[in-house]
């Protein structure tokens, strides 16, 4: 609780360099625009592994501020698979839980399970035994999805995503599939989201769209 109190003072305090974020230093405009799921909001997309011991500590506080958005904000994520087999198999098991419906029961005990139970969920059986145990899961129903055609090619279009957003490290945020904010960029996870906000009310302006979270509206009025 101590780790994530300390975020949230980090995003907040960023928030008073919104002015100084420049294009090339803070964030860079992709050279071609990827399109977005729903053009009637505001699209940002985290690109992350499991395996990423950085995306595992960004996870708390970016649960906070995707908590905290309006509705015309739409945030996925986006397993990351640069070719690396524990990347494949893990970017398999992130799509084998949406496909299940299960993701929100799974999605903080892999990284739990990765990096605090040390448990090898390269490992195609433990991560079935994972899934039984967070969400009763069958292994049989486990393995069947995940080896599945539709799983595997899931997997195959979030590399080329990766590619066409220019990802080379995860964590990476996109907005608006027009902006990429990379973790080296910034000072801190607090400040890559600030940027993420900062480029939101651009495209938000640009759109015409509400991202105003309730909270804060009814606060100001």
């Amino acid at each position: 609780m101590r780790i994530v109190a300390f975020m949230i003072l980090a995003l907040a305090g960023s928030a008073a360099w919104a002015q100084d974020y420049v294009e090339g230093v803070h964030y860079q405009r992709l050279p071609v625009p990827v399109a977005t799921a729903d053009s009637a909001k505001v699209e940002v997309v985290e690109v992350f592994s499991y395996a990423c011991n950085h995306c595992n500590e960004f996870d708390p506080l970016l649960e906070l501020w995707r908590h905290a958005q309006a509705e015309g904000v739409h945030f996925r994520r986006l397993p990351a698979n640069f070719n690396n087999p524990v990347y494949t198999t893990l970017a398999r098991a992130f799509f084998t839980a949406e496909a299940l419906g299960v993701l929100d029961a799974v999605h903080t005990p892999i990284f739990s399970g990765i990096h605090d139970r040390g448990i090898d969920l390269s490992r195609t059986e433990l991560l079935a035994a994972l899934f039984e145990e967070m969400a009763d899961v069958a292994p049989d129903d486990f393995t069947g999805v995940f080896n599945s055609f539709g799983i595997g090619q899931r997997t195959q279009q979030a590399r080329a995503q990766g590619l066409a957003y220019g990802v080379r490290g995860v964590p990476s945020m996109i907005v608006d599939g027009k902006y990429r904010v990379d973790a080296t960029m910034v000072r801190g996870f607090g400040e890559m989201l600030a940027v993420v906000d900062y480029l939101v009310g651009l495209q938000a302006t640009a759109k015409g769209v509400d991202v105003i979270p309730l909270e804060a509206a009814s606060a100001d009025q």
